[in-house]
């Protein structure tokens, strides 16, 4: 009897156990789909599943439940777009763990996130939350992770954050915080990482982090930091990654940083610390990675740093270090970045490198290095990045860097005292992205194997000795875009006809300063199709080169020579300055609608400006100064809105100056030397008659059609001397008077005025033609 009544007593516990499920789950799910109706995406395909006729535990999709109430939710990156607002934070007591990162939700944080006093696991990262952290934070004393990285947070970091004992992950990283860091973040002696970089945290960091003894993680990067990195720092006997960068940081490296021998990752780079690199470094025998760039670190490279046998990295640009490189650095024979460009090092390079075998960087540039190129370096065959530019580097390249460009992306040696002859053995297995011998003392001619360098996208050779014709071949290489041969001996036509597809990438090009002859090449111009469209997808800058090397280029724009350090991918240019190109400017050039600077100043060209240089749209440097050209200034030059410098001094130009908003800008300098130029901003005035500024010829009136073979034999008689033409213009000017016309007499008067001066100017200068037409009489 005793045991079918047992039974009967465990069915009714049971029905009894399942209908109080039953129920607690019924009102969790209809808290949750409370919620759900407020997204504003009612069809999410993924939350399809979120039904009353569905169990909640069994089927909801990313629900989960223990003992018949919902314990976790884990709907991370599930489109959702909607706010915290009506989260059910009452009706869900037993919730431990909440993932919903890495959906569209946004406003802020609900203070009623304190109810959930279970929770365990909380990422709200990668949203569009806003406002200040709730510092009811502070009461989910069981929380262990707490995420909410990647969102629009501001405000302070709360104090109350120093409650969450049990918290080993904190990462508030990529927000808008800003304010000091708690000292109260030192008593969460559980943490084991701790992320607050990416914000705009200011203050000092606290001494009281050194109390976090179970810390591995530390990164405050990117923030406003000030002040000492505190000594207590070197307590943290457990840290493997340090990382300090990009703050305000200053004074000594701590010795005590020697202490943190499980170290892997330091970066301190990007602050304004100062002193020596400590001996101390040198006993983190775990460290892979070592970053102090940027700084204004001084003193030399301690040697103590070739005990680093572990390391990986090593950058030290961009400060003060003197001093020869150690030759212990050559004990780091798993570096695979030696970045010691922008100090003051000085010494030879050290032929120990080649011990190195797997080195793929090395940046030595812009320092005081000095010798010959060791041949040893040619040894490095894992290497990528080779720049030694800016240093004084003697002798002569050694010819196995043409071997080099099998696996070499970028070579380096600009502005260094190399002599001597280019290197000829590139093959047609070079993967050379950019080469930058400019500024030496190369002479010889350009070696023909450049041209099968079809991974060539920068090519600068500028300012050396090489003495060659027109190298158009390099026209071949299909991804070149900036090319520079400036300040050479190039000499000779460049003539196009025998090769197509020319410079399809071309966005620079600069061939000043050399001998080049003959017409401007009008079929280069029709080749260049990357100066033909305007890149209007583009959001934000973006330049050539990499996170390792940034390309450099010396352009002539706005009347002065600069540096370009960084060239923008939109950033286009032809300077052929400085040669003996005759001819006139080809129509053309005013396809290439995307040119921001034009320079053909300093030639022999001759004929009238183009209309078509109107259509440059985004032409910023115009300048065509010194040359041959006469005729007027056309009046669709006045529509280049963007047109900030402009030259057209020392030529023949006439006519009045286009007015228009850019136009205003220019003074007199833009025009100085041709004399028959009239208006703003010269003291001569336009008045009301003009010469014709559309075809550059003096009209005269239909019925004057019968004087007008006189008029010419005038104005012809008049530019050969006083004698004969006096009689003849006397003649001519009675006849005027007669018939009345003052006033294309006094027009003409002007214009021989404008034309004997002229001419005389041509005499002096030695250019005088009898046989030039004077004037063009359009009849």
């Amino acid at each position: 009897m005793m045991v079918p009544k047992l039974f009967s007593l465990l069915n009714i516990f049971a029905l009894f156990y399942l209908f109080t499920v039953t129920f607690a789950s019924t009102e969790e799910a209809t808290a949750l789909l409370k919620w759900k109706s407020t997204f504003q995406n009612q069809n999410n395909s993924l939350l399809a599943s979120w039904k009353l006729s569905r169990n909640a535990c069994k089927d909801w999709y990313g629900v989960v439940c223990f003992n018949g109430k919902v314990n976790r939710l884990n709907i991370t990156n599930a489109s959702i777009i909607g706010t915290l607002y009506d989260f059910p934070f009452s009706s869900l007591p037993f919730l431990e763990y909440v993932d919903l990162h890495m959906n569209n939700i946004s406003g802020t944080i609900p203070p009623e996130i304190g109810k959930l006093t279970n929770l365990v696991y909380l990422d709200l990262s990668v949203n569009q939350l806003s406002g200040a952290i709730p510092s009811q934070i502070g009461s989910l004393a069981k929380l262990q992770i707490l995420y909410i990285w990647d969102n629009h947070l501001n405000g302070s970091i709360p104090a109350l954050l120093g409650n969450l004992t049990n918290l080993s992950f904190l990462y508030l990283y990529s927000n808008h915080l800003s304010g000091p860091i708690p000292e109260e973040i030192g008593n969460l002696r559980s943490l084991t990482h701790l992320q607050l970089g990416a914000n705009f945290l200011n203050g000092s960091i606290p001494a009281s982090l050194g109390n976090l003894t179970s810390l591995s993680f530390l990164s405050l990067a990117g923030n406003h930091l000030y002040g000492l990195i505190p000594e207590e720092i070197g307590s943290l006997r457990s840290l493997t990654w340090l990382q300090l960068s990009y703050n305000t940081l200053d004074g000594f490296i701590p010795a005590s940083l020697g202490n943190l021998t499980n170290l892997s990752i330091l970066f301190l780079g990007d602050n304004h610390l100062s002193g020596p690199i400590p001996e101390e470094i040198g006993k983190l025998r775990s460290l892979v990675a070592l970053d102090l760039s940027n700084n204004i670190l001084d003193g030399f490279i301690p040697s103590s740093l070739g005990n680093l046998r572990n390391l990986q990295y090593l950058i030290l640009l961009n400060n003060n270090l003197t001093e020869e490189i150690p030759s212990s650095i050559c004990n780091l024979t798993l570096l695979k970045n030696l970045s010691l460009e922008r100090n003051n090092l000085k010494g030879n390079i050290l032929h120990c490198l080649s011990n190195i075998s797997g080195l793929y960087v090395l940046l030595m540039s812009q320092n005081n290095l000095s010798g010959e190129i060791p041949l040893s370096i040619c040894n490095l065959t894992s290497l990528e990045f080779l720049d030694l530019g800016r240093n004084n580097l003697k002798g002569e390249i050694p010819q196995c860097f043409g071997n080099m460009s099998d696996y070499l992306k970028v070579l380096d040696m600009q502005y260094n005292n190399l002599s001597g002859y280019l290197p000829t053995t590139f093959s047609t297995r070079s993967v050379l992205r950019s080469f930058n011998l400019c500024g030496n003392e190369l002479e010889g001619e350009i070696p023909r194997s450049l041209a099968n360098c079809k991974e060539l996208q920068v090519l600068d050779l500028g300012d050396n000795y090489l003495n060659d014709t027109s190298p158009i071949w390099l026209g071949t290489l299909p991804k070149l875009q900036i090319l520079s041969l400036r300040l050479n001996k190039l000499h000779g036509p460049i003539r196009t006809s025998r090769i197509g597809n020319l410079f399809p990438k071309l966005q620079i090009l600069d061939l000043s300063y050399n001998a080049f002859t003959g017409n401007l090449p009008t079929s280069l111009f029709q080749h260049l199709k990357a100066m033909r469209t305007i890149d209007q997808s583009m959001e934000e800058p973006r330049y050539l080169g990499d996170a390792y090397y940034k390309d450099s280029i010396t352009i002539a724009t706005k009347g002065l020579e600069f540096e370009l350090f960084r060239i923008l991918t939109v950033y286009t240019a032809i300077d052929l300055s400085s040669n003996k190109f005759v001819g006139h400017i080809p129509n053309i050039i005013g396809d290439l609608t995307a040119l921001r600077v034009l320079n053909l100043s300093h030639n022999r060209l001759q004929g009238h400006i183009p209309n078509s240089l109107g259509n440059l749209s985004v032409v910023e440097s115009m300048d065509l100064s010194f040359n041959q050209l006469s005729g007027a200034i056309p009046q669709q030059l006045s529509s280049l809105t963007s047109l900030a410098f402009l030259n057209l001094s020392h030529n023949h130009l006439q006519g009045c100056i286009p007015q228009g908003s850019q136009f205003q800008t220019f003074e007199n300098n833009s025009y100085e030397g041709n004399n028959g130029l009239r208006g703003f901003p010269l003291s001569k005035g336009c008045g009301k008659d003009r010469v014709s500024e559309r075809n550059y010829t003096l009209y005269v009136p239909d019925d004057q059609e019968s004087n007008s073979e006189l008029l010419i034999e005038f104005l012809k008689a008049a530019l050969m001397g006083y004698g004969s033409g006096l009689c003849i213009g006397l003649s001519i000017i009675y006849f005027m008077i007669s018939s009345g016309n003052l006033k294309w007499l006094a027009r003409i008067i002007e214009e021989l005025e404008h034309r004997i001066i002229m001419q005389s100017r041509k005499k002096h200068q030695g250019r005088f033609d009898f046989t030039t037409p004077v004037i063009q009489v359009k009849l």
